[in-house]
């Protein structure tokens, strides 16, 4: 493995000493995982892909992604008041658990990471701590005996299971999490209570996501910039941007700051009154259980605002957009509904796609 040629996108000598000398600490693997993160993000801001970085330093393009997203989670153990083992103990491994609590808050964050740390939970489990601590967070009043510690959300939501749960050994083992991660007394107690109460709330299933797939080339149209109506003149048509298409769904981006995709006729898209698409990886959605996120667009029809119990909606959480579904009424606003969950076309060999009469034969 060699050093990669000078950053062509900034061709400043410091910045590119510095990525240098970044990328020998992380072929030479020197300092903590901390470290690895902050040097790969500032390298792949400096324009260097993960594929570059793992050719010049073994970092798979995957790991680059757990540290890097890793070490951000930790700088909001420093600033949210992680305690000194805490921090101490994330400075030589758990990455791989700092990775799974990325969804929350930094002050969630740090409440978490303590969490997993006094319980030596694995990344498994730090994942379903986050997902009950981000659903904790949702209420605005908080249910009866539980406080905004994140053992007592963790707790909570072992409570909420086992009641729901008629086969005994599974509320057996749920109500022994309960206990296990439960904070405050009264916590406590009403996890404690299910161990006479034997009734059963019937657990509404969450609706399903509105996946859609892209399917044929049809369906995926290019988009052409337009120059404007006749006469035009030469100095109007030069001045037109040159397009460059985004895989894998040909997003364009002109300048301005403005960007369109391309998606067909579907007769749900047709009928929303004021559709807007978000970005996203499918692990921002919820119920998902896929090990390897993928790339999605998620269309928001934002003037349906209205709550239903099978559609899952878009909402504000700690100053970021967020998805949802909601079981009972929330009382938190909802800014717009999602209508469609948009994964990318599948292409089993493009360069082959792009010679119909090599299909023909």
């Amino acid at each position: 493995m060699t050093d990669l040629p000078p950053n062509t996108q900034n061709p400043d000598d410091a910045t590119n000493d510095v990525a240098q000398e970044f990328l020998r600490k992380l072929r030479q693997k020197q300092g903590s995982w901390v470290e690895w993160g902050v040097a790969i993000a500032y390298l792949q801001k400096n324009g260097y892909n993960p594929q570059e970085i793992f050719e010049a330093t073994g970092f798979e393009p995957i790991q680059q992604n757990q540290v890097v997203v890793g070490s951000q989670v930790y700088n909001s153990l420093e600033k949210f008041g992680a305690s000194e083992a805490t921090r101490s103990h994330y400075t030589a491994r758990g990455s791989d658990i700092l990775y799974e609590l990325r969804l929350l808050n930094q002050e969630e964050r740090a409440g978490a990471a303590e969490l997993a740390f006094i319980h030596k939970i694995d990344a498994d489990e730090a994942r379903e701590v986050a997902k009950s601590i981000k659903e904790f967070s949702y209420f605005r009043t908080l249910p009866e005996g539980f406080s905004t510690h994140p053992g007592d959300a963790v707790a909570y939501q072992a409570w909420k299971l086992a009641r729901q749960n008629t086969d005994l050994q599974q509320r057996s083992r749920l109500i022994a999490k309960g206990l296990r991660f439960a904070h405050t007394p009264t916590a406590r107690q009403q996890i404690e209570q299910l161990l006479t109460d034997f009734s059963v709330v019937p657990k509404r299933p969450a609706p399903i996501l509105p996946f859609y797939r892209l399917e044929s080339e049809e369906e995926l149209p290019r988009i052409v910039p337009v120059v404007g109506e006749l006469p035009l003149t030469k100095q109007e048509l030069q001045a037109v941007p040159l397009v460059t298409e985004i895989e894998p769904f040909r997003m364009v981006k002109f300048s301005g700051e403005q960007a369109w995709v391309p998606l067909p006729g579907w007769q749900v898209l047709l009928r929303a009154e004021d559709p807007i698409v978000i970005l996203a990886n499918s692990d921002r959605l919820p119920n998902q259980t896929q090990s390897e996120p993928k790339p999605v667009l998620v269309v928001i029809d934002r003037a349906q605002r209205q709550w239903d119990e099978s559609s899952y909606f878009v909402v504000e959480n700690s100053g970021e957009l967020d998805f949802q579904w909601f079981e009972t009424e929330p009382e938190i606003p909802l800014l717009g509904k999602i209508i469609i969950i948009v994964r990318a076309k599948r292409i089993l060999d493009e360069e082959l796609t792009k010679d119909s009469w090599q299909i023909d034969e």
